[in-house]
């Protein structure tokens, strides 16, 4: 089973309508008692030029948003390849969009 790491960007079956895509981990690691979920912010090539869509460079991904709107919490098994890490300046641009969205 995988072990993801928040900051990681993985490859994820989201199922047939929401595709198989990029997205962030953005949740802590689980521990042995705890659900083998992760939340992650997906990845999207269609900018909408919303305030909740954070466009970062990665060159491991086609150039698009992170859409902080589209907060979900998966099972570990539907992440299929890590693909790459996301700096942490980078991270925290997410984050914050993500606090904003969450007005918290």
């Amino acid at each position: 089973m995988p072990n993801p790491k928040r900051g990681e960007v993985w490859l994820v079956d989201l199922g047939m309508l929401a595709k198989v895509r990029p997205c962030l981990i953005l949740s802590v690691p689980y521990g042995d008692n705890d659900r083998a979920l992760v939340t992650v912010v997906p990845h999207s090539t269609r900018d909408r030029s919303s305030d909740f869509e954070i466009a970062i460079d990665m060159k491991f991904l086609r150039p698009g948003v992170f859409v902080t709107q589209n907060l979900m919490s998966i099972s570990v098994v539907k992440l299929l390849r890590k693909l790459g890490n996301m700096p942490s300046s980078d991270l925290q641009l997410v984050e914050d969009s993500v606090r904003a969205w969450l007005g918290l």
